[in-house]
């Protein structure tokens, strides 16, 4: 099975409208090339967070389509063999569709495999965290409202611009701002290892401060401190690097 962890944005249950709550079931076949974790379910996850409820709807079918076309673009030589033209023009006439029908549908939940992207943990401060025992093990959740993640990614932007780095390494981190600014004010933003979180140990899990040593990366690279930056953005590849390696090698 795919270890996955997700970046997810939940809206209050009062103008979510109606969603049945999210039962996890086994994996799904959805064509004959690729392999889903997700049943095509219309429900959505709950959560209450400083005394609220909030609702994120899962739209798999919406995330499907959309991770077909990105795949497609990203890999093109690939996607030739995998899902050829005909089915990327199929998943793009369904995903028009989707929209015409419902022009606020949009992804509220971001998936990575076998790990979490480095540049997530620049929306969350390191108290935004929590570590629980879960029935399938230790689980680490952060949680913050969207108008402070979407402040912190914004300042990263600026200050990995103003620091000189290329397009390959901005660009992620544009889009996940980008990303942010597609829902109210009044949300709250989620990070979630996941079942990624099976690949540690109790203890490192415990001891993981990504998002401290992020934050401390990008204060020190507004100072021009290249070396202190560096060191503490080498701390957090480390900690990542062994189950990032999994992706490539799948």
């Amino acid at each position: 099975m795919i270890r996955s962890a997700y970046l997810r944005v939940y809206v209050p249950a009062t103008r979510a409208g109606e969603w049945r709550d999210h039962v996890p079931r086994n994996i799904v076949r959805s064509s004959d090339r690729f392999l889903f974790v997700e049943w095509v379910d219309d429900d959505a996850f709950h959560a209450e967070w400083e005394g609220r409820a909030y609702i994120c709807p899962r739209e798999a079918r919406l995330r499907m389509l959309e991770g077909v076309l990105d795949f497609g673009d990203a890999h093109p030589s690939a996607a030739e063999l995998l899902v050829p033209a005909r089915e990327r023009r199929r998943a793009a006439s369904q995903l028009d569709s989707i929209k015409r029908y419902r022009p606020t549908a949009r992804s509220h939940i971001v998936t990575s495999p076998w790990h979490v992207p480095l540049r997530w943990f620049s929306a969350f401060a390191g108290d935004e965290r929590d570590v629980a025992k879960t029935a399938s093990g230790t689980s680490v959740r952060y949680r913050t409202d969207i108008v402070s993640a979407r402040v912190r990614v914004t300042r990263a932007v600026e200050i990995i611009e103003g620091a000189g780095f290329n397009e390959g390494v901005i660009e992620p981190i544009r889009e996940l701002a980008a990303w942010l600014e597609e829902f109210a004010d009044d949300s709250l933003l989620e990070l979630d290892y996941g079942s990624v979180a099976e690949l540690f140990d109790d203890a490192s899990l415990v001891l993981d401060e990504s998002a401290i040593e992020i934050g401390q990366s990008i204060d020190a690279l507004a100072v021009g401190d290249f070396e202190r930056a560096g060191a503490f953005y080498a701390t957090v590849a480390r900690r990542w690097a062994p189950v990032q390696a999994v992706l490539y090698a799948n």
